[in-house]
């Protein structure tokens, strides 16, 4: 929640909490996972993608706000523009990918209907309109809603960036006011051209959580005093919603179920209640305060350096690492589905994920990196030996110098 924009320690721990939140989202996604019974959603009222998304906030002041910043609204716009796109056609490619394998899942083991478990048949049923429905995103079934929720959210990002140039005041108000309707129900979009189902995720409630990460990075939000006081009630209040978000407590209780009842409003995830910003900002500033000043508790070697370099890189290539964890999540559910449930398969299925995550994200940087354009080792050699010769000349002027 640094405002410095260019302080490495920063970059630690949004990496970190990143990449932490990616092996969450995978794990979430797996069908019939006993895993999800320990994820923080389980024991809060957020979970891992107001994770996802407050650090999509902050990354995007880093990526995106420099583009602003050094070239101007609208180099900025189009950057922003370019990333849609690219986000836009993983979306596209996430459906069908994800839709071709529920069909191969069903020829190999007949005895789940895949098509049925996601419900992508009327993908099948209509397909004409469901397919003009996918491409213009109004048919977004519920578990490929993300990637639409954050694309235009970062389509929003322009016109906030133009509002803070009259005064960040002015940004913030209109954030606040743009969640207001959102979460009045004056503001949502159809998920199916045959139905009033709206989005799940609703966008114009959600770009709450990640304007707020993008203020904060931005230096349009001071970062919350560390005091004894703040920890205290943060630690408070996640401590006080275990009870009214596990379900051993609403649903041994009736009083928290009522309550629960009485306060849904603010619990309610498609138009991001506000209890669950709450939480959020809680569960935020506790983890902010444990990574230390700068990310210092995020350093060092050992087992723990490596843990927090490889759950960081993770957190680097966060869209390559959330498409193949959705696509894996269902590879992984029919794996389950073929070997049986319980406690072996599940740390199976569940660790293998893991690792093939992380070695998506190593591939993924490598292939960034753009290692065919760095010169051979021949190259290299060469223009070491070119180096050492032209300073000879330099090296035996001085000995004639120093003879003289």
């Amino acid at each position: 929640m640094s405002t410095s924009s260019h302080h490495r320690p920063r970059d630690l721990r949004l990496d970190f909490f990143r990449g932490l939140g990616m092996f969450i989202i995978f794990v979430a996604h797996v069908p019939e996972n006993s895993w999800t019974l320990w994820i923080p959603a389980r024991f809060g009222f957020s979970d891992a993608t107001e994770i996802f998304v407050f650090c999509s906030g902050m990354a995007s002041a880093i990526a995106f706000g420099a583009a602003f910043r050094r070239h101007g609204w609208w180099i900025g716009f189009a950057r922003t523009a370019f990333r849609v796109w690219q986000v836009y056609w993983a979306h596209i490619a996430l459906f069908m990918v994800t839709v071709a394998l529920l069909l191969v899942f069903d020829r190999i083991n007949p005895s789940v209907e895949y098509t049925e478990r996601l419900y992508v048949i009327p993908f099948f049923e209509d397909t004409a309109s469901a397919f003009l429905g996918l491409m213009t995103l109004t048919y977004v079934p519920n578990y490929f809603d993300i990637l639409p929720m954050y694309l235009v959210i970062l389509a929003m990002m322009p016109f906030v960036i133009a509002l803070a140039r009259i005064s960040e005041a002015v940004a913030l108000a209109g954030i606040g006011i743009l969640w207001l309707f959102a979460t009045s129900g004056y503001l949502n979009l159809p998920a199916e051209p045959w139905s009033d189902r709206e989005w799940f995720f609703n966008p114009f409630a959600w770009q709450l959580v990640f304007f707020t990460g993008f203020a904060f990075m931005s230096g349009w939000l001071k970062p919350p005093p560390v005091n004894r006081w703040l920890i205290g009630l943060a630690i408070a209040i996640l401590v006080v919603t275990v009870p009214f978000a596990h379900r051993w407590g609403w649903q041994n209780a009736e009083w928290i179920f009522e309550a629960r009842d009485l306060v849904w409003g603010g619990l309610e995830k498609t138009d991001f209640g506000v209890l669950r910003y709450v939480h959020f900002l809680a569960l935020a500033y506790v983890a902010w305060v444990a990574a230390g000043e700068g990310g210092r508790r995020l350093a060092g070697g050992g087992a723990w350096g490596r843990f927090v370099a490889i759950t960081r890189k993770v957190g680097q290539q966060s869209l390559a690492i959330f498409l193949t964890g959705m696509v894996l999540a269902q590879v992984m559910g029919m794996v389950l589905d073929l070997i049986g449930r319980n406690m072996l398969t599940w740390a199976l299925v569940n660790l293998s994920g893991f690792l093939i995550l992380i070695a998506t994200a190593y591939g993924v940087a490598w292939f960034k990196s753009q290692p065919w354009r760095k010169p051979s080792a021949a190259e290299a050699s060469g223009s070491r030996s070119g180096a050492q010769g032209r300073a000879e000349p330099v090296s035996r002027r001085s000995e004639l110098a120093a003879g003289e």
